[in-house]
């Protein structure tokens, strides 16, 4: 028998701010390696591709803005995968517009496409019996059912909504059906539910086919199918990625998939998955996740732990040690530019730290250190009264636009690799301890001719720094 062809609907947004500093707007948490050498991201399209199971799956779909485009195609292809298509909202409209976008783009050529709907910031240890789970969905999906995927609870949790199912699951994983969803619960329901036994967190995990996710939208949602069918017609390609229609997309209603869809629809199934699951959606899951020691203490990058319990200390900078003396259910996370302190239990609070940075107008409370772009990234070292120090980082083949500015000379120091550098009519190569002037004004380019990252120190000078300093004559990536 043919394994079932199931395509992944990948969700790839995100605010950045439950696992602050760590996780940020411009850089949210799918893209950080949080508890292994792969991002999120990566293990969520990994566990989600190949066979297995009697399943097969087909390149997915990626639903991403276009802020995170680059970094998309950059981490798939470092995990050697290769993507259906990577599908550009305009503007965040929330789950139920960008779905309805993916089934649309799948109906186009099969109607009875069965698609698997995943956020790409999920931790699923197990992806064998993920992928068992997935196959006990397909028997209600050819019957006409939206299956969701219910986690079986461990603790009397606060932060997840949660499923009630009809029926107790059964030892064999089957599908039950679903009563109703229930909203984040105070802390005695959530443990009123636990002991029912037939609740379960709501993973936010979909299978379904294509038509009858269309379907289910008419039916419910009926105002949401031109603006989504528009965008997704209208859509332009744009350097292998499909731009949805700004305009159209616009009229779409912000709207979850479940508000949409399923509290409103009758045939419903869930699928319960009791292997080992978790959202990450507070420094909290990340201590539980990365295995505390006997003293319920994890320790990770430049960080020591002196006589503490129940704390997770973490530095994601080589330059700066966190080190914890006596301490008791507190999580210490660091990075070059901010430093979080907070008792354990207040994890679901982080997001009050980035209120009251935007508020201060920090840049901290959004922008991530490094700076990434298409071609690789950039952080700002030092920071003076008419002066900038930055490392920049190029992909091996990749290279920087043709471009010049009005306020500031620039000099380039290369401590990794080749760069190619344009400076006005000359091109010349500087290698590992060679630097080149760049004058005010010059059009200049910086390339990487090599196969290993080219590293190089930029020092800037002028009456003027910022990044809108800048004036593009030819870009690869087709930024203006």
């Amino acid at each position: 028998m043919a394994p079932t062809l199931i395509t992944p609907v990948i969700l790839c947004g995100g605010s950045g701010t439950r696992l602050w500093p760590l996780s940020r707007k411009s850089y949210p948490k799918q893209f950080v390696p949080l508890t292994g050498p792969e991002t999120l991201f990566q293990a969520s399209a990994r566990r989600l591709s190949g066979s297995g199971s009697g399943l097969s799956f087909a390149a997915p779909i990626v639903l991403t803005n276009s802020d995170f485009r680059f970094i998309v195609t950059e981490q798939l292809h470092a995990a050697g995968i290769d993507p259906g298509a990577i599908l550009i909202e305009p503007e965040g409209r929330n789950t139920a517009p960008a779905i309805l976008a993916a089934a649309l783009r799948l109906a186009e050529t099969d109607p009875d496409a069965i698609m698997l709907v995943a956020p790409s910031d999920h931790v699923v240890p197990d992806a064998e019996a993920f992928r068992a789970a997935i196959a006990k969905g397909i028997s209600p999906v050819e019957a006409g059912d939206l299956v969701t995927f219910g986690i079986a609870p461990t603790h009397p949790e606060t932060a997840y909504g949660y499923l009630e199912l009809t029926g107790q699951p059964g030892e064999d994983g089957a599908a039950v059906k679903l009563s109703r969803f229930v909203e984040k619960p105070d802390a005695a329901t959530a443990q009123t539910m636990l002991e029912a036994g037939n609740f379960m967190w709501n993973a936010g995990i979909f299978l379904f086919k294509a038509a009858d996710l269309v379907a289910a939208v008419k039916a419910h949602v009926p105002g949401l199918m031109e603006p989504v069918g528009k965008a997704v017609a209208d859509a332009q390609v744009d350097l292998g990625f499909l731009r949805l229609d700004p305009e159209a997309w616009s009229g779409a209603e912000d709207i979850s998939i479940d508000y949409a869809v399923m509290e409103r629809a009758t045939n419903l199934s869930v699928v319960p998955f009791t292997g080992g699951w978790s959202d990450l959606g507070g420094w909290d899951a990340v201590w539980r996740e990365a295995g505390p020691d006997e003293n319920g203490v994890v320790a990770s990058g430049e960080a020591t732990a002196i006589d503490c319990t129940n704390t997770l200390l973490r530095s994601d900078s080589e330059r700066l040690e966190v080190v914890g003396i006596g301490l008791d259910n507190i999580m210490a996370v660091a990075m070059n530019d901010a430093v979080l302190v907070a008792p354990m239990d207040r994890a679901q609070d982080v997001k009050l730290a980035v209120a009251a940075l935007k508020a201060k107008g920090a840049a901290q409370a959004t922008a991530f250190p490094k700076d990434h772009r298409p071609w690789g990234w950039f952080e700002s070292l030092v920071v003076g009264n008419r002066f900038q120090v930055k490392r920049i980082m190029v992909h091996p083949g990749a290279s920087l636009s043709l471009q010049s500015h009005f306020h500031r000379s620039e000099h380039w120091i290369v401590v990794e690799g080749t760069a190619r550098v344009t400076v006005d009519d000359e091109v010349k190569l500087v290698t590992e301890n060679e630097s080149v002037y760049l004058p005010l004004g010059c059009v200049h380019r910086m390339e990487n001719p090599g196969k290993v990252p080219m590293v190089l120190i930029e020092v800037q000078t002028g009456a003027y720094v910022g990044e809108d300093d800048i004036v593009r004559y030819e870009d690869v990536y087709a930024r203006s």
